[in-house]
Order: structure tokens, then C-alpha cells, then sequence
């Protein structure tokens, strides 16, 4: 790990004005620390967080579930308000790596890092939520550009993410046994404005799966979404499956989610 400079603000105002030339904001570091630990990644200045009591919280309304940036994974996945209005998100967060990286981690890391197979990515995009930063509010269609790459300007801080409570919703993972990442997770939702299915673990960065949104639109049915043919073109191949066992995996894992949202 090379040096840096640590800054441990309490609130956002103290956190916007230490983030200078090469700083990284931290939050859980349960992605960043073991980069810079790998000397994978650097920065010359930390701004942890942690203390920043604003950025932490759960508030949920008649339409909506609003998580503080800094929320854990465990927190969101024992949140009785959240099993109650969008179960399928408390169960996401309940499947997010082991107890350490859960009561760590926190959703705005999560988000800001876009790890191609991370699981909130598919949520965000699958439940078509708001990311709210101390700038600007960005949907979710607008907020992951690639690998490792999102929207978010330098210094822009993740501040909150709202969630519309949709009609029905299940997320579904086929997870990488060691490191517990989505080989493939789908994230389907069915509301007034229509079916979203939000994909992780298939491409560079999380995305929605038109051609699987098409067939539920028409049948919200696991036999409608299992019978698409997801192209393997521009999909992720490796030795934990090639592109063809993706595109497959992909109509398995968004039928499944059907199924488990009709079952609610």
C-alpha cells in the first residue's frame, strides 16, 4: 500500500471541502482498501465517511424507500420497513458477500465503485432508482457508463438513493462460490411503468436486458422470460463461464425472479 493522507470529516460540508487534488472518498472499503492493499489502486488523500451521520438511514414512504449512502448492507437487509415495502431489496442486500463485507460495505460504495458484478448495480437499474448526490439527482439508466465507470464528477458524493416501491420485484444471483460475486444476477421488477430487468455480472458494467423487458411486458411469466434468447455478443467470457453460459444464464436467473415475485 503506498502513503496517503487520511481525513476523517463529520459531516458533508467537512467532507466536500477535504476532498482535494488525488482523494478518494471511503466508505465501507470493502473494494478500495484491498486495491490500494494490492498497490491495484492509489490516492494521495482518504476522506473516510464513516462519521458523516447525515449520509446514514432508512426512510420509507407511501411510494418509496430512501437508504443514506452510507448504509450498510446488513442494516438494509434487517430493515423490517424494507422487507415489508420492497422485500426483494432486503434480500439482495442479505446476499451481498459474507457477515463482514454486509456490516461494512455500504450501498454509495457499492454504487461509486460499479463493480461489474456486484449486486446493488442490478438492483439500482432493475428497480429504476434515483442516485441523489450533494449536486444533482441521476436515474439510474444514467448512472453506470462502463468498468469501474459511472457518472459521478470528482468529488461528487453519493448522498442517498431512492427506490419506488414497485407492484412486484425479486432479485436472483447464480454467485461465484468463493468470492460470492454474481456470476450472473438478475434484478426483475414489474410496476404502472412497466417491467425492468436489471443484469449483473454479464457485461462491463450492470445493464438492463431489453429484449427479457419485451417478452415480460407482454407475459409476466418465468416461461416468457426463459424463453429469450439473450445474444452472447459484448458479454463477459471467462473461466468461470463462457459468453454463450452467460446469455444462457441470464433468461434462467430473470425467470426465476419472476417466479419468486409472483410467489410474494
Amino acid at each position: 500500500m503506498y502513503t496517503f493522507d487520511y481525513q476523517h470529516p463529520t459531516d458533508r460540508a467537512d467532507a466536500a471541502a477535504a476532498f482535494q487534488g488525488d482523494s478518494r472518498y471511503l466508505a465501507g472499503g470493502q473494494s478500495l482498501v484491498q486495491a490500494m492493499k494490492l498497490r491495484l489502486a492509489s490516492a494521495e488523500r482518504l476522506v473516510d465517511l464513516g462519521g458523516v451521520a447525515d449520509l446514514k438511514g432508512i426512510t420509507v414512504d407511501a411510494s418509496s424507500v430512501t437508504i443514506g449512502a452510507m448504509t450498510t448492507h446488513a442494516t438494509v437487509a434487517r430493515s423490517a420497513a424494507v422487507q415489508q415495502a420492497i422485500p426483494a431489496l432486503a434480500e439482495l442486500a442479505g446476499g451481498i458477500g459474507d457477515p463482514q463485507v454486509r456490516n461494512r460495505g455500504t450501498i454509495g460504495g457499492s454504487l461509486a465503485h460499479s463493480d461489474p458484478a456486484a449486486c446493488y448495480p442490478a438492483g439500482v437499474l432493475g428497480l429504476g432508482a434515483t442516485v441523489h448526490t450533494d449536486r444533482r439527482s441521476i436515474a439510474a439508466d444514467d448512472f453506470f457508463l462502463g468498468l469501474y465507470e459511472t457518472a459521478l464528477q470528482p468529488g461528487e458524493l453519493i448522498v442517498s438513493v431512492q427506490f419506488p416501491i414497485p407492484d412486484a420485484a425479486a432479485y436472483i444471483k447464480y454467485k461465484q462460490p468463493a468470492s460470492r460475486f454474481a456470476l450472473i444476477g438478475v434484478c426483475v421488477s414489474r410496476s404502472a411503468a412497466g417491467v425492468r430487468v436489471g443484469v449483473t455480472g454479464a457485461k462491463s458494467a450492470a445493464y438492463r436486458e431489453a429484449a427479457i423487458e419485451a417478452a415480460l411486458n407482454a407475459s409476466f411469466t418465468p416461461e416468457a422470460a426463459k424463453a429469450v434468447q439473450v445474444s452472447p455478443d459484448d458479454l463477459n467470457g471467462d473461466m468461470h463461464g463462457s459468453t454463450a453460459y452467460r446469455a444462457a444464464m441470464i433468461s434462467v436467473m430473470a425467470s426465476r425472479a419472476v417466479a419468486a415475485a409472483l410467489a410474494r
